[in-house]
């Protein structure tokens, strides 16, 4: 099997779910537990996003200038900084962590 027969099969599966999704009724979807288990499932599954993209490199687990980035970006986003600022100052963090000689 190639890429692309894999790549194809996947589409055709996720377009299926997304037609299944449709078929579900709304009354269902609209209950209380429902709503909060898919709320709750989008920040988890943001979060391990996250986790990995801040803690990932290749198979290792590495500990950089990535890991105080995300706080200082979480510790800005819980003060209400607006966004803008929050990825300059991340990304500012990130940057210069390591010319100051930590977290290389």
């Amino acid at each position: 099997m190639s890429v692309w027969t894999i790549i194809l099969l996947a589409s055709v599966c996720v377009l299926g779910l997304k037609v299944v999704g449709y078929l579900v009724p709304p009354r269902l979807v609209e209950r209380p537990t429902p709503a909060r288990i898919s709320s709750l499932l989008t920040v988890a599954l943001l979060a391990g996003l996250v986790a990995v993209q801040s803690l990932a490199r290749g198979t290792e687990i590495v500990v950089d200038a990535r890991v105080p980035a995300v706080i200082l970006a979480g510790v800005l986003f819980a003060l209400r900084v607006p966004f803008v600022l929050v990825i300059i100052a991340a990304a500012l963090c990130a940057a210069l962590l390591p010319l100051a000689g930590w977290m290389t």
